[in-house]
């Protein structure tokens, strides 16, 4: 039976991965990209790329974006109650399942799998405990590429790399090959999900240090809970 979804977009290389799996799925039909957006920034959540690269992104794809336009840091409340909002719309809509790139983060996936079921819905996770080395490998020899956004203070020196077997390897030991934990966030911009490579520059490098939604950063790029901490990052300019 066909499942008709929306797939939760970040516009990182586990979303990219991720809907190339999906798109190859006869029994998916994916009606939306949804994209959790700062408002006040009009950046992607958490990994902070301009909203015009994001649309590039989901024109080059061919699927139709959808904006949830968030304020900066919601709480929980905030937060919860806009994605009901959000979810009761998609599901009159005839959606009955949403889609994310979540890896092995359990607490994450319970959170996704509790919100959903209240509304009448169900989660997909594609690359769900899938060895994360594993995964970067297939991601870089499908030939997509992707860019780092942004990283944790301590890993200044990855910011705005593309990222290629050389800069995986040369991660502390520490780091996830695919920063499910959180390290860092990347911006795909060329690969088989793509019909044109989305061309960008780089710009300014800045430091932020906030109340981080650590908890649900690889995905939709919002919160379960907050932890003070740093990150750097890119600008990346449309080009």
């Amino acid at each position: 039976m066909l499942k008709k979804c929306i797939f939760n977009w970040s516009g990182g290389k586990d979303s990219s991965l991720a809907l190339y799996h999906c798109l190859r799925d006869p029994e998916i039909e994916i009606k939306y990209l949804v994209t959790s957006v700062n408002d006040a920034a009009d950046r992607i959540s958490m990994h902070g790329v301009r909203v015009e690269l994001l649309i590039k992104q989901a024109e080059s794809i061919g699927i139709p974006l959808y904006q949830i336009r968030l304020p900066e840091m919601p709480d929980m409340d905030t937060y919860d109650n806009a994605m009901r909002k959000h979810l009761n719309y998609f599901k009159e809509e005839g959606i009955t399942h949403s889609i994310f790139g979540d890896i092995f983060l359990e607490d994450l996936k319970k959170y996704r799998d509790d919100r959903l079921a209240e509304i009448g819905l169900k989660g997909i996770y594609p690359l769900w405990q899938r060895d994360t080395s594993q995964l970067i490998s297939e991601f870089l020899s499908l030939g997509f590429g992707t860019v780092i956004a942004c990283a944790q203070q301590h890993l200044e020196n990855i910011v705005g790399k593309e990222i290629s077997p050389e800069l995986i390897h040369s991660l502390p030991a520490d780091i996830d090959a695919c920063g499910e934990n959180g390290e860092f966030h990347t911006f795909a911009f060329k690969g088989p999900i793509f019909k044109n490579d989305v061309k960008y520059k780089t710009g300014e490098k800045v430091f932020k240090e906030y109340n981080n939604p650590k908890s649900i950063g690889t995905s939709s790029g919002t919160a379960i809970k907050n932890e003070v901490s740093g990150f750097w990052y890119i600008d990346l300019i449309p080009a």
